[in-house]
């Protein structure tokens, strides 16, 4: 039975992606107010992201590969949500991989989570007329043409679909249309984030992540590398900003359809670094290595739409987020040798 409105006392919530480092603070903080069904492969993830939600009755755990098509009734663990009944309200689709360093062994799963997982999230959407929310990238503006560029939601770019990276960049664009192409023809109230650097505790550590690897080669006072020039820039949202961001956003009109998030203060990455290493009272040094073939440059997200249809702005300055990733880290780089959550 669809419907619009729950009809228990909790919607019913899926975060697909759910176990990986954007995907369990979202799940996290739905939990104040949803059943949260979290949908994961563990392929690119860690059941290590969630384990301190498996204890409440409103969160359940699916191990599930959500490029295959998505019966929500073969789980029998979700009886308790009655979703036979109440169906699912909303849908965070936020499975894709996002490793700079493994990222040409993930280039299927790229493509697939890009595509068919677009295609089976969406049909679940349409079946039971739910809410649904994509989290797109800010990649698909393409390379900007100066360190400082503005992108605004209107802004087209030009991505190079048949480059090493098509299958995430290209991919993003073809996920945007088939979310565009599902609200013309079945109507669903359907959301873009375009999602801009993000960061914060459970990010994947070792995995050419810039803030965690800067933060654990600070603290073995080992050289900390950064994969370009010095000069180069980056903004940085805070993990809490961007869930906020996104909560805020599926809670809005279906008139509101596509909206840039991230930080629009731009960051030298050396300094970054070096702030890092001031905080951790660290003696390490910088060094420099080509570029990773994940790691482009991104301009700066125009957030005009965002301040205005959400009333929203990040909050957490890059000092406060530091702190507390540090403080993350410090307490979890024992497991970097066997974790994979990013």
């Amino acid at each position: 039975m669809a419907t619009d409105i729950p009809i228990f006392e909790k919607k019913n919530v899926l975060v697909t992606g759910g176990a990986g480092f954007l995907g369990s603070h979202v799940c996290e903080r739905l939990l104040k107010e949803a059943h949260v069904i979290c949908m994961d492969d563990l392929s690119n993830s860690s059941i290590v992201n969630i384990e301190h939600l498996l204890q409440y009755p409103d969160f359940e755990f699916i191990k599930y590969d959500v490029t295959k098509p998505i019966d929500l009734l073969q789980f029998p663990e979700l009886e308790k949500f009655r979703v036979r009944f109440q169906g699912v309200q909303e849908i965070y689709h936020l499975a894709c991989p996002t490793s700079p360093k493994n990222f040409d062994s993930l280039k299927i799963q790229s493509l697939w989570a890009n595509s068919r997982a677009m295609l089976s999230t969406l049909d679940l959407a349409v079946q039971y007329r739910a809410k649904y929310l994509f989290g797109s990238s800010s990649v698909v503006y393409g390379d900007p043409k100066t360190e400082d560029q503005i992108f605004s939601e209107e802004d087209e770019g030009i991505v190079h679909h048949l480059s090493p990276r098509g299958c995430y960049d290209e991919g993003k664009r073809f996920a945007e249309t088939c979310v565009e192409t599902y609200v013309q023809v079945y109507g669903l109230d359907a959301k873009i984030a375009r999602i801009f650097t993000t960061y914060g505790p459970r990010m994947k550590l070792r995995d050419g992540l810039l803030i965690p690897d800067f933060i654990l080669d600070a603290l073995a006072g080992e050289e900390l590398v950064i994969y370009g020039e010095d000069s180069m820039h980056q903004s940085l949202c805070y993990v809490t900003d961007m869930v906020d961001g996104l909560v805020r956003l599926m809670n809005t009109g279906p008139e509101t359809r596509l909206l840039n998030l991230g930080s629009d203060q731009s960051r030298r990455i050396g300094d970054i670094a070096r702030q890092i290493i001031s905080m951790t009272r660290s003696t390490s040094t910088i060094r420099y290595e080509n570029p990773l073939v994940f790691l482009t440059k991104k301009g700066i997200p125009d957030l005009r739409r965002a301040k205005e249809q959400l009333d929203w702005i990040p909050l957490v300055g890059l000092e406060d987020g530091l702190r507390r990733t540090i403080d993350y880290t410090l307490a979890h780089k024992e497991t970097v040798s066997f974790t994979t959550g990013y």
